[in-house]
């Protein structure tokens, strides 16, 4: 009988620790994830993406070129790229599927080899054509260039605000968890989800001095918004189950590798082609990586930048899968949620201290929210009844 109770015993503290695994792995790729970000707006802001830096004119027009024109709201008809004329919607589109393309390409070469290194490159040609893998391939085309590309949209037409509003993929990959995957789901989870998509409200609240609800820009830039939230959080969901199945650095491989050439081989050409301008992709693909290591003593390579800013990706997206595997959809999507934290504290330290940007300084409300998100995490994670009675006990 006592050695019945042992083992239970022992298995609900294996059941347990492996959980709590699950919890930190998923904080880890929120932080990660701020990394990603933070380089990869460092590579599409450089050389030839950005070089009004410096005074010169670029693919964003430079100083006071086109884009600052857009973010002006004096939005012109055509704007001039690499000496073709694009629509403001497709340069943006194009610029941004570009950037996403080349980060999620040398992720999965980042990805790809670590596996290789590992032994494990047969297994990624042999789960690239099973049914778990086409899982996999499922979720890298909605959470890649669907989710992506909406988002970009998004960030046109409505501003910083659209990224508060892809918060809510937490709940959306819940309640998903909660209806097909028969993961948990109670009361207290859902305070706690609803608490963290407060915090990121309050972390992205200066984006809202500018929303007008009687724009229907902003509007339809909200709605297509949602396009994104709801594309990342059945990425989220069936991610995670995807890799309760297949080892995680197989299914990230599988995941970065699709996304990457389907949005940079495929759908980036398709866009040129829809713009008339199908003959810019090779030369533009070449210029984007193209620039100086170093200028004015600081790092200035987009090529390093993007080198970075896809391992940080691939890691984040990686732990991301694997730590929803292991606590569930509901919590680790809402732990992997702190990236709206790291996001802006990460592009701190290295757009703001590093490269001595401006208006990256992180305002005293991310600071508060941010402890109001460790405390949405906490309710999902434990019972605060049960966690306060086992430290009195103790």
């Amino acid at each position: 009988m006592n050695d019945s109770v042992d083992l239970k015993q022992a298995r609900r503290a294996r059941t347990a620790s492996f959980f709590k695994k699950g919890i930190l792995i998923a904080l880890f790729s929120g932080l990660l994830y701020g990394f990603y970000s933070a380089f990869i707006v460092a590579a599409t802001s450089s050389a030839a993406w950005y070089p009004g830096l410096n005074g010169a004119e670029g693919w964003y027009g430079g100083a006071d070129g086109w884009y600052d024109q857009v973010l002006a709201n004096q939005i012109p008809d055509l704007v001039n790229i690499a000496g073709a004329s694009f629509s403001v919607l497709m340069a943006v589109v194009i610029l941004g599927a570009l950037g996403s393309g080349i980060n999620d390409f040398i992720s999965s070469l980042w990805m790809i080899g670590k596996a290789a290194f590992k032994g494990k490159f047969m297994d990624f040609l042999r789960c690239y054509k099973s049914k778990p893998g086409l899982v996999m391939i499922v979720c890298a085309l909605i959470g890649g260039p669907i989710a992506s590309t909406a988002y970009i949209i998004a960030l046109l037409m409505s501003g910083p605000i659209a990224a508060p509003i892809t918060a809510l993929c937490p709940a959306v990959g819940a309640i998903i968890g909660w209806l097909f995957l028969k993961q948990g789901m109670n009361l207290r989870i859902g305070i706690g989800i609803i608490i963290c998509v407060i915090a990121t409200f309050m972390i992205s609240s200066t984006a809202f001095e500018d929303f007008s609800l009687t724009d229907p820009m902003y509007l339809a830039g909200l709605a297509i918004a949602l396009i994104a939230a709801l594309g990342w959080g059945i990425e989220g969901a069936i991610g995670g189950f995807g890799t309760s199945v297949i080892d995680y650095e197989i299914s990230i491989s599988i995941r970065q590798f699709t996304s990457g050439v389907f949005t940079l081989f495929i759908m980036v050409p398709v866009l040129f082609l829809i713009a008339g301008h199908f003959g810019l992709f090779p030369t533009m693909l070449v210029e984007a990586v193209q620039g100086p290591l170093v200028e004015d003593g600081l790092l200035a390579s987009p090529l390093i930048f993007f080198l970075i800013s896809g391992l940080a990706a691939g890691f984040s997206f990686a732990f991301w899968y694997k730590g929803n595997s292991m606590c569930g959809a509901a919590l680790g999507m809402a732990c992997n949620g702190g990236f709206s934290f790291w996001v802006p504290f990460v592009s701190f330290l290295v757009l703001g201290l590093y490269l001595g940007w401006e208006g990256y300084a992180l305002a005293p409300i991310q600071w508060i929210a941010a402890l109001v998100m460790v405390l949405g995490i906490f309710l999902i994670a434990v019972n605060p009844l049960e966690f306060f009675k086992k430290q009195k006990e103790a």
